[in-house]
């Protein structure tokens, strides 16, 4: 091998290297994260200590690499940012949830573990916007989702099982706009 072939074997990176940069990253996520939870402890008195630690805190993400082979990060849990970069623990959780763009139809897979069925609202805000809502004993579920195209909302049909719910739609048709010619005329 040349030394130009080796040398640009070296600069090339693979795709461990881009998650170990990826969970070296997300680690580093994690301690800012515990840092905050336990610079504000000397701040919560002792009756809602106790309070605080009954909630049940859930935090998870799912990586997935784009078309375009960039990764990206989608987390879920009861876990948030705030917008002044501050960490809190809310009531909801936001389910992990998967979208699928299929020929016809987008499908939609929301995990939901520990709800009965008669406990989840499904509502579109539009065609293109879906709030899936759920709660159950102790357990809250929000997600707001933006679909990838236009949705035929009278077509939905959601199906529970399991602790997951998967909701299909068809597509909108995109209807072809007609054109006419235009006749120009001489004066």
């Amino acid at each position: 091998m040349s030394e130009h072939e080796s040398e640009k074997r070296r600069r090339r990176r693979s795709i461990f290297d881009m998650f170990d940069e990826l969970f070296r990253e997300l680690n580093e996520e994690l301690e800012e994260f515990m840092d905050e939870i336990w610079r504000y402890r000397p701040m919560i008195k002792p009756e809602e200590s106790l309070e605080i630690y009954r909630k049940p805190i859930v935090y998870g993400f799912r990586i997935e690499i784009g078309p375009d082979g960039v990764p990206r990060i989608y987390e879920f849990g009861n876990v948030k940012r705030t917008p002044r970069g501050r960490v809190a623990v809310v009531e909801e959780r936001e389910p992990l949830v998967d979208i699928y763009e299929e020929d016809d139809k987008i499908r939609i897979v929301a995990e939901l573990p520990g709800v009965d069925e008669n406990k989840i609202n499904v509502r579109a805000i539009d065609d293109k916007h879906i709030v899936i809502e759920a709660s159950n004993h102790d357990r809250k579920y929000r997600k707001e989702l933006e679909l990838p195209v236009e949705v035929d909302v009278d077509s939905a049909d959601a199906v529970y099982k399991n602790g997951v719910l998967e909701i299909k739609f068809k597509k909108k048709k995109v209807e072809e706009k007609k054109g006419k010619e235009i006749k120009i005329r001489k004066e």
